[in-house]
């Protein structure tokens, strides 16, 4: 009597299932990184500076419209008044040591007066450094 050969199949490794948990997890990271990343300002038409520099993740950006309309990390207040209260809870919401920074994103079309203005009641804000944001012109211009 002849016993029969068992038919002997090689393991395989399917990697697909490892390439969908491979692509999850990359985009998990990208979303991740969007979300750190994330402007805290309101979409403003920016200056143009030749000077410009990147600088550190502001403390608190105050941002002001063309229309004069004052935004404190994309949350608006009703007046300048609101202001100081405004960046001050922001601030006790994130302990640090050291002077703060108050990036303020001012309108192109914005008169001059209102951004003194802004950036007067800020001073008096205790331990903040002021900054104004502008953008690099693009050398194609």
């Amino acid at each position: 009597m002849r016993i029969p050969e068992e038919n002997f199949r090689a393991g395989e490794i399917n990697i697909v299932p490892l390439i969908d948990v491979i692509f999850s997890i990359l985009v998990f990271f990208v979303v991740a990184s969007l979300v750190l990343t994330r402007s805290e300002a309101l979409d403003v038409n920016l200056p143009d500076a030749t000077t410009a520099e990147v600088r550190l993740q502001p403390d608190v950006t105050v941002s002001v419209t063309a229309e004069g309309q004052i935004a404190v990390n994309q949350e608006k207040i009703a007046d300048i008044s609101a202001l100081i209260p405004a960046v001050e809870r922001i601030l006790a919401e994130k302990p640090a040591e050291g002077r703060r920074l108050v990036v303020i994103n001012a309108d192109l079309a914005l008169s001059h007066g209102k951004v003194v203005e802004v950036m007067d009641t800020l001073q008096r804000v205790p331990n903040v450094s002021l900054a104004i944001a502008a953008r690099r012109p693009s050398s194609n211009r």
